[in-house]
């Protein structure tokens, strides 16, 4: 198992040969089993332990144990104590949530301050056929189909699983073997009560059914890892020629439009699934994308919003900027536009609706927003101000 452990690590390309690693202990089998691997290895590392205060009297006897762990491997030992229930109340976050944000914003601290490399958690194979159970009932698309990856960017710093290589029966094995002490970790029963049921009832039914499951699980998301990788490639490339800058006529817009051809998107094999990873970076969830594909290209001025930015339907396009408030004129005798402004433009006859000035010149509603008129000092509108100058003749 070592030298499985060992080969696994130079193939992955996991962290930088001599680099002392940050190993994520809770005192738990997996982690002490991954602590006992990295000595055994001889690769420099530290232990970090949370103390999330939990369970009255096990925390403390967990973190004591850690601590005594981490003495023995002559490693330098970090902890930290957290009001986990008071962070998960005050944030309105479920303690599984709160619990995760407060022990990987630690990590990233210590990695910062200290110098580390990455920080290695003892998740295992089980693990990742677990999680994508967990996303295949979510719903999270290709991307959370990927079970848990060797190494992955978190906060600021890098997450590697070590033990990736491993079932949950290896490292029970190589616990037994090594005669290596642990505690019963159960911090995770009252964490993840969904992955608990997948593990003790949905995975036994199909090992039952199926007792090549666990090693047909692992390759199946092996061979969906690398269908992703070529998906993202694709779906750069349709962003690339896709998403376009917009050219709006309204001078001083505090931000960039960009648009969409919606008539290219309805071409592609599958146009809700491109529409969706387009505008899933600006927040738009998955039924504002079906709802603007139901709506239809040929439709203008339907208005879309996620959390930050608007989506319009214009003319064919759709076009996408953040959601922002127009600030106050900075000269005096310039406004925003109002509905029943009225002025005469230049080189035209007769007097105008501003309104329908504006209707004519075809602008979107994101861009009428900030258009503005500059005023005499009677209040007659001399400009629609970078459209057009009004006509001064009587």
């Amino acid at each position: 198992m070592l030298q499985r452990f060992q080969e696994f690590i130079q193939q992955q390309h996991l962290f930088p040969v001599g680099e002392e690693v940050l190993l994520a202990v809770s005192g738990g089998r997996d982690s002490v089993a991954m602590l006992d691997l990295f000595r055994r290895a001889g690769i420099p590392f530290a232990v970090a332990h949370c103390n999330f205060h939990l369970r009255p009297g096990d925390c403390d006897r967990d973190q004591q144990f850690v601590r005594r762990l981490a003495e023995s491997a002559g490693a330098v030992f970090h902890t930290v104590d957290f009001d986990t229930r008071a962070v998960a109340d005050s944030r309105g976050m479920s303690i599984e949530e709160a619990a995760r944000h407060l022990r990987y914003s630690w990590f990233s601290d210590l990695c910062r301050r200290h110098g580390f490399p990455c920080v290695a958690t003892a998740h295992h194979r089980d693990d990742s056929v677990e999680t994508f159970f967990l996303n295949l009932f979510r719903g999270t698309g290709i991307a959370g189909l990927q079970g848990i990856r060797p190494s992955a960017p978190f906060l600021g710093t890098t997450l590697v699983r070590p033990l990736l290589c491993f079932s949950r029966a290896d490292i029970d094995r190589y616990v037994a073997e090594q005669h290596l002490e642990y505690v019963d970790d159960s911090t995770n029963l009252e964490l993840d009560a969904r992955r608990n049921r997948i593990r003790l009832q949905l995975m036994p039914l199909l090992r039952e059914l199926y007792p090549s499951v666990d090693a047909t699980m692992a390759a199946n998301i092996e061979r969906l890892h690398d269908a992703g990788l070529l998906y993202r490639e694709h779906l750069d490339q349709l962003r690339s020629r896709l998403l376009q800058p917009y050219p709006s006529r309204v001078p001083d817009l505090p931000f960039a439009i960009l648009s969409v051809d919606l008539r290219e998107v309805d071409s592609l094999a599958a146009p809700a699934t491109v529409l969706f990873e387009l505008l899933r970076p600006y927040g738009f969830n998955g039924s504002t994308v079906a709802d603007i594909l139901r709506t239809g290209s040929a439709a203008t001025g339907r208005l879309f919003f996620s959390s930050t930015h608007t989506a319009e339907l214009h003319r064919g396009l759709l076009l996408l900027a953040p959601t922002v408030q127009p600030a106050a004129a900075s000269a005096p005798d310039v406004r925003p536009w109002r509905p029943g402004d009225r002025f005469r433009p230049k080189g035209m006859k007769g007097s105008r609706l501003v309104s329908d000035f504006l209707k004519d010149l075809h602008l979107s509603r994101i861009e009428k927003a900030f258009v503005k008129v500059k005023l005499s000092p009677d209040g007659r509108i001399l400009a629609v101000v970078g459209l057009r100058d009004a006509d001064q003749n009587p």
